[in-house]
């Protein structure tokens, strides 16, 4: 273990740091959460900062290991590297700050300070995106020895960018955060993640997730976190024990994947901006949702079955 975290810290000074930064402040938060009593909308004070610390791990760790596979690029390697690990501690580091105040991180503009901060975090994430659509372009144009882990990484940035990109229309100001400024009101709140009613409120274990109203962040997390799963999809389906799957076939299977990974993703979208919980999709939602679920098993069945039947024909004219 320590040869690896060696290792991976040679490899990228700056995500490995911010990686393993973020685990002690895992830590910490995990203290807090024993220690501190307090709550922010409903929920322990330092769950936010834990979840977020969780998550900046994996991600820098994952980036790691993704930017080992773009070659000829040092300097756009290091730049992503460097402008990412600065954008992912500011995030936490503001967030954290937040918690120990004792106030909501996100949207939040109660003050000048509040303002400085959630700005601050906002440009953050744009950042963020921004740069991952960068190396999602390198990497669609990138050759590489192995084209299913090459498709697994490629598929994996794309629906990433993609489930970042949800974060945006978080931070529009929601009708009833109009209607108060217009009313003479304090401008306390810009945007959420809820939709059709306010953050908080009864939620999902640990996630929080609601399940009484429309909630971005669900598709924001799986399209994030697709980075890791797409990737993983390409690795199993690459040591996969079939002779008469061809390297092409596997390709296309991780193509599949790929392809209904941003399915959902914009699926999940679509139904929190419906107002809709994850756990109460209407019939219209869970129709779809249905639909891309076959459309996905019979892609990846119709690739399948061509394989098994190219082998069987060559296994008769070899016989033959």
């Amino acid at each position: 273990m320590t040869s690896l975290l060696v290792r991976t810290v040679r490899t990228n000074p700056p995500l490995a740091v911010t990686g393993l930064v973020t685990v002690v402040v895992l830590l910490a938060c995990l203290a807090g959460l024993v220690a501190d009593p307090r709550q922010v909308l409903g929920e322990p004070t330092w769950l936010k900062p834990a979840k977020f610390a969780v998550s900046i791990s994996l991600y820098s760790l994952t980036l790691v290991w993704f930017l080992t596979y773009v070659r000829g690029r040092r300097r756009l390697v290091a730049a992503v590297s460097w402008i990412v690990a600065a954008a992912l501690l500011v995030e936490q580091a503001l967030i954290m700050v937040q918690a120990a105040r004792g106030l909501r991180s996100h949207f939040n503009v109660s003050t000048a300070l509040d303002q400085t901060i959630y700005f601050a975090m906002a440009g953050a994430v744009a950042t963020l995106w921004a740069t991952n659509v960068v190396l999602a372009v390198v990497l669609l144009a990138q050759r590489l020895d192995d084209p299913v882990l090459a498709w697994g990484l490629r598929a994996g940035l794309v629906v990433a960018v993609t489930g970042m990109a949800v974060a945006f229309l978080m931070t529009d100001p929601t009708p009833a955060q109009l209607d108060a400024v217009r009313a003479g009101g304090d401008r306390v709140l810009v945007g959420a993640h809820s939709v059709s009613r306010a953050d908080g409120g009864p939620g999902l274990p640990v996630l929080g997730w609601s399940t009484v109203g429309g909630d971005l962040r669900v598709a924001h997390f799986v399209g994030i976190h697709a980075m890791q799963a797409l990737p993983l999809v390409a690795w199993l389906l690459a040591a996969l024990p079939a002779a008469w799957l061809t390297v092409r076939d596997r390709t296309r299977l991780v193509q599949v994947a790929g392809a209904t990974g941003l399915a959902v993703v914009l699926l999940l979208t679509w139904q929190a901006l419906r107002g809709q919980p994850l756990t109460g999709p209407d019939a219209l939602t869970a129709g779809t949702a249905a639909v891309v679920a076959l459309a996905a098993l019979a892609a990846a069945a119709g690739v399948v079955l061509v394989a098994r039947r190219r082998a069987a024909v060559s296994e008769a004219a070899h016989l033959d």
